[in-house]
């Protein structure tokens, strides 16, 4: 028996003689593989060359994320609940699984629960190499190849070149380390770490040069493998590596394997579902209107697939947290039903896959065998790769929390020579007021990624702590060079050039930081503060209203809008903000102090002496409110002499 998989496990299929299967090298044909599958890589490197000239890597991470990554889950959809025989074939998996998924993803996202996301990495990573796995098991069906060894060192090659490109990738580590730390993980000691690193490179070389003195074997025996094959898996493991270890932003890598990924994946599946609906009279309904011959069509599969993706750029976009939450639960249960189900739908080694693949043999029937009974043996594969895993998990983050200050300690330990636990790190002792250390933690940060613009501002931010502004202002401005679209970096800059008496350069900032996130209340409100201290209480005012357009219940906003009104003479608006102020903080004594100044500028002196000794009452050693109160009373003795006798 011979082992050939399908895009996310190894399957079983009879040797098939050499003579029954056509030596074919390519897919579809040479131009459109060296396209879709072999060559893309070379194609999409310029293409995000392009693209980071006009948008930023977060952008281009959002919309990758939401069309490509999510949105190609669709077909597979399609294909599990509109083909009416698979569907029945595995109807309680296809109602169940995505029961239980939804129900523990929103659930984990609810609470709060880092797990899940682990276990989304390393099923999507095992999912991608098991995807170019499957490419070359196609490749070498099409020349007639089923040799058992060429089969497990192909297997072989992705899943330990997969591993490595990931273990010895400093963000990639970090981050993978960084959220097990956050589900409560135990500590895993830098020595560890780093013999893990050695093995995994040591096994990476051993297994090139059985795989190189193989495929040479083969060659020169005539038994040869598809040389096309060799060619998708350099390509593939060396951007898989180049994504992970050799971009500049991390997100862009990601963002750049993720449409290689989807790529391979929606030609496929275009293929093979085009395939199927002219091959199988039993499928009908929505997949043989989609996956007709028609040019056409091609435009509403795609159109379909953005539709579909449309829902993880909405929920990036969305403001309301519970919303949110609930969301990116719906999100991440599509990415691991799109996992799952591509570990048995397409199942290259039967009959009917293999047609619409273009290729011979092939079993009629599934057969697992063994004593084992199939479902037993498929729940206990959920049980060791989804709820061991992820119960462990929940109960670590549940019951052995760490704290953030020990975390990142322990990251800055393990992964010494990468950028992002220095920041973590750093930003942790910032928060605890140790301001020289986090300097010294930033600065290392930039040494191992002198482009880290988050790194550049927040060390100038703590050197401003210190008064040591000549220093602070140009990690700023190199921050904003690195990235001028960034609004929090303009406001950030611009509060330091306020401080040193900067103010003209200071307000460009202000505007520019207001303009780049004008649904940000904050933001508006920052401004709003730097106009009054100015002087310039007009456009002071306007700059508050906006703020509370955005954010109604903003107390701070509410008593400097009204101070604003107050100083234009508008006292009966004044009193409306000042009274809002006290409905959203009831504590404000700022607000009691200067809503008795509002009614002592109307004549109104028994209310005014009520607001200000409810100041006092709150906070006694209030002396602006006592002065306040002396003048009320004196107004008042003068008004009603006889009530004073």
């Amino acid at each position: 028996m011979q082992q050939v998989p399908a895009f996310s496990r190894l399957q079983t299929v009879p040797s098939a003689p050499a003579s029954a299967v056509p030596r074919k090298l390519w897919i579809l044909n040479s131009w459109r593989d060296l396209i879709f599958y072999v060559g893309t890589p070379l194609l999409l490197i310029p293409a995000f060359a392009l693209a980071q000239a006009r948008w930023s890597p977060q952008d281009i991470y959002l919309f990758v994320a939401a069309f490509g990554a999510m949105g190609h889950h669709l077909p597979g959809m399609i294909r599990a609940y509109g083909d009416r025989a698979l569907f029945e074939r595995f109807k309680w998996r296809f109602i169940f699984a995505p029961l239980f998924l939804l129900v523990t993803c929103v659930a984990f996202f609810w609470w709060d629960l880092r797990g899940i996301l682990l276990i989304v990495f390393f099923w999507g990573v095992w999912h991608g190499l098991m995807q170019t796995y499957g490419f070359c098991r196609i490749y070498d069906a099409k020349t007639g190849t089923f040799d058992t060894l060429t089969r497990r060192l192909d297997f072989a090659m992705c899943l330990i070149w997969f591993a490595t490109a990931v273990a010895l990738s400093p963000y990639r580590l970090s981050d993978t380390l960084d959220t097990y730390y956050m589900c409560g993980g135990p500590f895993i000691p830098p020595s560890v770490v780093q013999l893990g690193q050695n093995l995994i490179l040591g096994a990476a070389v051993f297994v090139s040069l059985l795989f190189a003195a193989h495929f040479v074997r083969t060659w020169i025996a005539g038994s040869r493998p598809n040389p096309v094959k060799l060619v998708l898996l350099v390509t593939s493991i060396a951007f898989w590596w180049y994504c992970n270890n050799l971009v500049s932003n991390i997100l862009v890598g990601i963002a750049l394997f993720e449409v290689f990924h989807d790529v391979q994946y929606l030609s496929l599946v275009w293929i093979y579902n085009r395939n199927r609906v002219e091959k199988d009279s039993n499928i009908g309904g929505f997949m043989r209107f989609v996956f007709r011959r028609s040019g056409s069509l091609v435009g509403l599969y795609v159109g379909l697939v953005f539709a579909y993706g449309s829902l993880s750029f909405i929920n990036a976009h969305l403001g309301i947290d519970t919303v949110k939450r609930i969301l990116t639960g719906v999100v991440t249960a599509s990415t691991l039903l799109h996992f799952y189900y591509d570990g048995f739908i397409w199942k290259v080694r039967e009959r009917s896959t293999r047609q619409s693949l273009g290729l011979a043999g092939g079993t009629a029937d599934i057969s697992l065998g063994g004593m084992v009974p199939g479902w037993a043996w498929h729940g206990l594969k959920w049980i060791g790769v989804f709820v061991v895993p992820l119960g462990a998990l929940w109960f670590w983050q549940t019951r052995l929390a760490v704290p953030d200050l020990q975390r990142t300690a322990w990251l800055v330990a393990d992964v010494p020579n990468s950028a992002k636990p220095h920041f973590d790190y750093g930003s942790a002792v910032k928060k605890e007021g140790k301001l020289e250390e986090a300097i010294e933690q930033y600065k290392t940060a930039i040494q191992f990624n002198p482009k880290y613009a988050e790194a550049h501002m927040n060390l100038g931010d703590a050197l401003s702590g210190q008064a040591k502004f000549d220093a602070a202002v140009p990690h700023m401005e190199t921050a904003l060079r690195i990235q001028p679209n960034n609004g929090d970096f303009h406001l950030m800059y611009a509060n330091l050039l306020q401080r040193i008496g900067r103010n003209d350069d200071a307000a460009f900032h202000f505007e520019t930081g207001t303009r780049l996130k004008p649904n940000s209340a904050d933001a508006h409100y920052s401004y709003a503060a730097f106009l009054a201290a100015v002087g310039k209480n007009d456009e002071c005012v306007s700059e508050l209203r906006t703020v509370l357009r955005l954010k109604p219940n903003y107390p701070d906003a509410e008593l400097r809008l009204a101070d604003g009104l107050f100083a234009k003479g508008n006292l009966k608006e004044a009193e409306g903000h000042y009274l809002a102020a006290l409905r959203t903080d009831p504590e404000s004594t700022v607000a009691y102090n200067n809503l008795g100044r509002v009614y002592l500028a109307q004549g109104q002196i028994s209310q005014a002496v009520v607001q200000f000794n409810e100041a006092l009452r709150r906070n006694p050693g209030y002396k602006e409110a006592e002065e306040n109160l002396r003048v009320a009373k004196a107004a008042d003795a003068e008004l009603f002499p006889a009530a004073h006798r």
